[in-house]
Parts: structure tokens; sequence; C-alpha cells
């Protein structure tokens, strides 16, 4: 049993055809689509890349070029669910489009492109509509595109004992998981998803002079991240050579340790908890 929300349209009508991406293709509608097009008519640098940006489209949408232009064939499309318009740079070049949005039906739809552009309501329904061995039942590449986008946990418990008041699966919903349940005979495997929070952009200053700084925001979103090095050269030589204690200095004021004293929490334990953490 899965609780789900209802899913509505993703719509981004700022999105401009040469800003839309892989990715952000997916944010936008078929209407969109057009609107991008039909604004792109008088740039020559994207009449003369059609292919090029069409390509970026159809990572999300089904796009066929009708080449008659035939009420009937229109309508038979329109019957399909596609979008038919004509796109028109100037006379000796015009489209006559039928656009329809890719479902994400099935697990094997989901990508690294369009992962973070469903909610977690819409990801228990796919794989609502596709478990019967649990999570473990995907593949692990599946797993890691999914856990590219989402926390995701599990626990194993009892019927009677995975809606226990105060228990997991309360505090887990409480704190914005959606849940799909698997049931296993007199067990239920439940599996929390939740949308991992936007990593922020990281900036670079290149001047300290206030009036005229520049930032670079890393817009590409396949550029790798800046990675920060440390000049060791720079450090001061006494700090280089850290000395062993001695073992004499060692007394029982000055000597701490960490032990695992396990669950306080008996459903915990019995549980079998799986947490999956994607860093």
């Amino acid at each position: 049993m899965a609780r789900t929300k209802q899913q509505q349209p993703e719509s981004n009508p700022s999105l401009s055809i040469k800003a839309v991406t892989k990715s952000s293709v997916w944010d936008i509608q078929e209407n969109d689509v057009f609107r991008m097009w039909e604004a792109a008519t008088k740039d020559a640098e994207v009449k003369e890349n059609v292919t090029h940006y069409l390509d970026i489209f159809k990572s999300a949408f089904f796009i066929e070029d009708i080449k008659e232009d035939v009420m009937l064939v229109k309508k038979s499309y329109e019957k399909r669910g596609y979008k038919v318009a004509q796109i028109k740079f100037d006379e000796s070049m015009k489209f006559s489009w039928a656009i329809k949005k890719k479902p994400i039906m099935r697990v094997t739809d989901l990508t690294y492109e369009n992962i973070r552009h469903i909610s977690a309501a819409k990801l228990i329904e796919v794989l609502d509509r596709n478990f019967g061995g649990g999570w473990d039942s995907l593949s692990q590449s599946i797993q890691d595109i999914i856990l590219s986008g989402f926390d995701i946990s599990t626990t194993t418990l009892p019927k009677d004992r995975l809606h226990k008041k105060g228990g997991m699966y309360e505090k887990k919903v409480e704190d914005g998981f959606e849940v799909l349940e698997v049931e296993k005979g007199g067990w239920v495997e439940a599996i929390f998803a939740k949308l991992k929070p936007e990593q922020e952009k990281i900036r670079m200053k290149f001047s300290d002079d206030e009036d005229d700084e520049t930032e670079r925001d890393d817009e590409n979103e396949d550029d790798e991240d800046y990675e920060v090095q440390d000049d060791y050269s720079s450090h001061d030589e006494e700090d280089e050579e850290v000395e062993d204690p001695d073992d004499d200095e060692i007394t029982e004021d000055n000597y701490s340790t960490m032990m695992d004293l396990g669950s306080e929490d008996p459903d915990d334990e019995a549980a079998n908890l799986i947490e999956f953490v994607d860093e």
C-alpha cells in the first residue's frame, strides 16, 4: 500500500530554448515547447542548429514530424495525447510537429536526468507499480539513480507493529517522507522516500575590492566541483611534527573512549533497519 499525493504537471515557463538542458527539459510541458520554439524563430543561431536543440527536447518528449498537412492526421495524433502545432522560421523552413511528454511509469523510465524532476509521491507510485520483492529487488543501477535524487530508508516489521504509535513509521511520515508498504507474508517492508535538497552552487571571488567584485557561478551542471587544495608548504615548521603522547602521561582523567551502547528502542532492533545515504 502506498501513500501518494496527486501529482501536479511540472512547468517552467521561464526557460528559453538556449538555456534548456536534458535535465531541465523535464520541467516543461508540450505547450511550453511550442512557446519556446515560437520565441526562437527569429534567432539565426537556433535556425542553424535546429537538430541540436531538437535532440535535447527528444530526451523528454516524443516528437513526430508531420509531413502531410491533413486534418485527419492531426486528429489522430491528438487522440493519442499529442499536441500539434506548426513552427515557421520562414517560408522555406517550417515544421509541423506532434509532441507528447514521455511518461515515467516504470523504474526503467528513471534516469539521472529526470530523477530530480519528480516528487517523492511520484517515485512511490512508480515503485508501487513495479514492485514485488521490495527495495533489494531493484537492480543496482536503478537504486543508484534513485539515491542520486532521494533519501531512501527501509525497515521490515510484523504487520501489527509497523504502525505502532511513536514508532519509526510515524516519525518518518512526520518528517516528510512518502512511504510504500510491501507485504511479505506476516511482515511488511516499508520503503521511505524524500527528495534531497538542492545543493547550493559554488561561488568563487576573484577580487577583494567590494566595488569590483566578480563572482562565477557553476552554471553548467556537467562541470566538476571546484576542489579546494591545502598548501602544506605554508604551514609553520613547528606544526609539522606532532609527537605521540607519552604512555606515562595518560591518566584516568585524560583518557576517553566511545562505546556502541546499542539501540534503546526494541523496535529498532527488530526492524532490521537499513539506511541508505548517498554521499
